[in-house]
């Protein structure tokens, strides 16, 4: 089957969405856990635990569709972008992983 530009798209978009994920939680961790360690209430860091989470399995989920391997791991990847304000690059990263499907090993 020839490659087309879809699984390339969508895995550029999951990787950035990652990305900020896992910048804006670890700030977000960083600042919230040293603010509210002043008071005692440090633990509140790890709110923001889970969307760093989500961010690394966006990564790793755009990577394996850059790689056109394992679709259900880069459509789990996608998914996993839609958390946070930029979850446009979510919604176009499932977009364009689910047109590709044919394409991935």
């Amino acid at each position: 089957m020839e490659k087309t530009w879809k699984p390339t798209v969508a895995g550029v978009l999951a990787i950035i969405a990652g990305a900020l994920q896992v910048i804006f939680g670890t700030i977000f961790a960083i600042g919230v856990g040293f603010g509210a360690g002043i008071i005692g209430m440090g633990w509140l860091s790890a709110i923001f635990a889970p969307l760093i989470i989500f961010g690394v399995i966006a990564i790793v989920g755009g990577i394996y569709a850059l790689r056109r391997r394992v679709w259900g791991l880069a459509l789990a990847g996608s998914i996993c972008a839609l958390i946070g304000p930029w979850f446009i690059l979510g919604i176009l990263a499932i977009i364009f992983v689910a047109l590709g499907k044919g394409e991935f090993k």
